[in-house]
């Protein structure tokens, strides 16, 4: 029997790849003799850099970088050899076809140093947050000879357009008086006056990207991702009217037109694809299609005799989305029988093919499942292999 165990992380609680081990373990101790494939999932926010790194046989640079409320953070981004990315995810990139095959490609997640994951809950709040940390990360990458840069952009704790990382690339906020405001935080908008000074050369971005929301208005950063990030709702109409004035401000020094805003995916990760696009030419790709691509993850589904996936919340939008609903879609389109687990399950279990496991005892509190949630899931895969 060979088993694909395809987790994505247990938000707040276990990585993906911390999944993947809990419920191998459980299935060695009931089959020893069970083939098992770990393909830790990531569609953009914590992991993507190690998970697309390891897989491809690069290697992780440490550094310290500024975190989200300016304190610094221990992160790291990826390099790895184009030759051995797969070609469906080569292609996703669109990299010249001259890409030599000893080229290095820098992989980059936001949420290593910018992510609301850094922060405890009385510290989130988006006027006080930045992507400096982030920004640093991408000045490393391209300092290290990186041919192109993937950044994955989910799970941030900030909404300033990416002006922190701009600022960290070469851009600078400027007062009336000429006063550098840094890092430029939502909090000191309204002391900008224009924007100066031009990016540093970088090579192509790539930002892995799945949402769809514009940068502006009912459907845009502030307005849907605000909230979680500590926005009071007083405060969407404000920030929202701010990010408009620093948007065109931005548009204005980098010469791009403000129809930028409106672009599907500016608003990601509080605007910083828009700061990115507008100042640095960088471009949206789709987030799980490149993860999927890039773990060669059709080919192992067709391989596996039965998938075991899961995540922390799995509801019925779930099988249309990304990561472990799309695992199972993918899975159960090929007639192979699939298990999902999580902390919490709303979906319906309608499907031939698939079974859904609530790995949260009864009655047992959030604050206990998310502590407990690696024994849960090792407990409720171990029934399975009963």
């Amino acid at each position: 029997m060979r088993a694909l165990l395809a987790f994505d992380k247990f938000k707040d609680s276990l990585a993906a790849s911390t999944a993947c081990e809990a419920a191998a373990a459980a299935l060695r101790q009931r089959h020893p003799g069970w083939s098992l494939d770990l393909c830790p999932l990531a569609d953009g926010g914590e992991g993507f850099a190690e998970i697309l790194t390891r897989s491809a046989g690069g290697t992780l640079s440490d550094l310290s970088v500024t975190g989200p409320r300016g304190s610094p953070v221990a992160a790291a981004f990826g390099l790895v050899p184009w030759a051995k990315i797969p070609a469906p995810a080569r292609r996703l990139l669109q990299l010249p076809d001259t890409t030599p095959g000893d080229a290095e490609i820098a992989v980059i997640e936001m949420a290593a140093a910018s992510g609301l994951a850094l922060l405890p809950p009385e510290q989130r709040d988006p006027w006080h947050t930045t992507t400096l940390g982030t920004g640093q990360l991408i000045a490393a990458a391209a300092q290290a000879g990186a041919a192109a840069i993937v950044l994955g952009v989910g799970g941030s704790a900030t909404n300033d357009l990416g002006l922190g990382a701009l600022s960290a690339l070469g851009l600078v906020c400027l007062s009336r008086s000429d006063e550098a405001i840094r890092p430029p935080i939502p909090a000191r908008w309204d002391m900008i006056e224009r924007i100066a000074g031009k990016i540093s050369s970088l090579p192509p971005v790539r930002i892995a990207c799945d949402v769809s929301n514009p940068l502006l208005g009912p459907r845009g950063a502030a307005a849907v991702y605000g909230p979680q990030k500590g926005l009071q709702l007083a405060d969407l109409s404000k920030l929202d009217h701010a990010s408009a004035r620093l948007g065109l401000l931005l548009c204005a020094q980098s010469g791009q037109s403000d129809s930028l805003m409106d672009l599907p995916g500016a608003g990601a990760a509080g605007g910083i694809a828009f700061g990115l696009m507008t100042a640095a030419r960088a471009t949206l790709l789709p987030g799980f299609e490149l993860v999927a691509a890039w773990l060669d993850l059709d080919a192992r589904i067709a391989a596996a005799d039965v998938i075991i996936t899961g995540e922390g919340r799995f509801d019925d939008s779930s099988l249309s989305g990304k990561g472990p609903g799309a695992v199972a879609a993918r899975a159960l389109a090929l007639g192979k029988p699939v298990h999902v687990f999580a902390g919490q399950v709303t979906a319906g279990d309608a499907r031939p093919g698939l079974t859904l496991h609530v790995i949260t005892p009864p009655g047992q509190p959030l604050a206990a499942a998310l502590l407990n949630a690696k024994g849960n899931l090792a407990a409720a895969v171990d029934r399975l292999a009963q």
